[in-house]
């Protein structure tokens, strides 16, 4: 019995400790609660120090290597321009050369012996080329051959069969260059060579 009563004694403490303070006004009841205010400090402290090394390496290529520009725009000219350039991390180089065009010197002579009055010369000019050679002979117009035209240069031509325009061999594209334009393929071959181990 004793231990009911000390269970609702402590019971009615504990909701006396609890109860909020209730006070009378002409018939209307009032709730009133009063707390103490929640005060706290903060006071914090703090220091970074830093240090960083940095190193920026910029690669950037040499300077290009720029092709020369060879006119060939001119219309007098029987010429075609060929230029290159490499470009290597170490060395760059460039080159340029121009090369000769035969059939366009070709035509261009027969046209300047034409528009002169001598279109015998114009035609053996143009004779020089195997296939217009053959066109003529089928045409039964023979080339011109020392002077004669006609039958008399086509007689002559059938005795003298070694002078003929001999045509070019395929096999060999060399065999139909002039000197120059060996020289320019040979010089163009080397370039290229030294291009290639440029880039190995």
């Amino acid at each position: 019995m004793y231990k009911i009563i000390t269970i609702i004694f402590f019971m009615c403490m504990g909701s006396v400790a609890f109860a909020q303070e209730e006070t009378e006004t002409t018939g209307t009841i009032t709730n009133t609660s009063t707390s103490d205010p929640i005060v706290t400090e903060n006071y914090n402290e703090s220091s970074v120090t830093s240090s960083s090394d940095a190193t920026t390496t910029v690669k950037s290529p040499p300077p290009s290597a720029i092709s020369p520009s060879i006119n060939s725009a001119n219309s007098d000219l029987c010429t075609v321009g060929v230029a290159g350039a490499v470009q290597t991390q170490i060395l760059g180089i460039s080159a340029g050369s121009t090369v000769r065009d035969m059939n366009c010197e070709k035509l261009k002579n027969a046209k300047v012996l034409y528009d002169m009055g001598m279109k015998v010369a114009a035609v053996s000019v143009m004779c020089q080329d195997k296939r217009v050679f053959d066109a003529m002979m089928d045409a039964g117009t023979p080339c011109p051959y020392d002077g004669l035209i006609g039958d008399a240069a086509k007689a002559a031509w059938l005795a003298n069969k070694e002078k003929e325009p001999a045509e070019g061999d395929s096999r060999n594209p060399l065999a139909n260059l002039d000197e120059d334009d060996k020289s320019t393929v040979y010089g163009l071959g080397a370039i290229g060579t030294l291009f290639l181990l440029l880039l190995l």
